[in-house]
């Protein structure tokens, strides 16, 4: 097995799947190839995100809405043409107001699943540090660890 490590950020929207029942959503996303950079000197830590040569990433997930917070979701992360994953939430993903008005942030956890192309047989784990407004605009942080055959 090969181990794949990938961190991007991951910006798009969510949208009610349908209006009548605004607890399941379609979450769509795109991330740039990048390099995040993060530091820790004098001053604490600086970040910071950098375009990279190559393609872009593609999100798309369901969510639904449970009691307090929580939240189950599935979906696929394309890398590139034809090489994609699957992945489900382990146990269950939360969210609540940040500090900044109008923002909610949360995180989950995602088992991958399999794949196709370069993902086929694959497994492993993704971390999702994310947040949205009342507009549906969706920053998604994650961190894959992916075990390929």
């Amino acid at each position: 097995m090969k181990q794949l490590n990938y961190a991007m950020q991951f910006k798009g929207s969510a949208a009610p799947v349908d209006p009548a029942n605004p607890g399941v959503l379609n979450v769509r996303a795109a991330a740039q190839s990048s390099v995040i950079r993060s530091a820790v000197g004098a001053n604490g830590l600086s970040t910071n995100l950098e375009g990279a040569a190559g393609a872009s990433a593609k999100f798309d997930s369901q969510v639904r809405m449970g009691a307090e917070g929580e939240f189950d979701e599935d979906g696929t992360i394309s890398f590139g043409e034809g090489n994609s994953i699957r992945f489900v939430t382990v146990n269950r993903g939360h969210v609540a107001p940040s500090s900044e008005p109008g923002v909610t942030a949360g995180a989950v956890i995602w088992r991958v699943e399999g794949g196709k192309g370069q993902f086929a047989g694959a497994s492993g784990l993704i971390t999702s540090n994310f947040h949205f407004n009342m507009a549906g605009e969706v920053t998604d942080n994650q961190f894959g660890v992916i075990f390929v055959p």
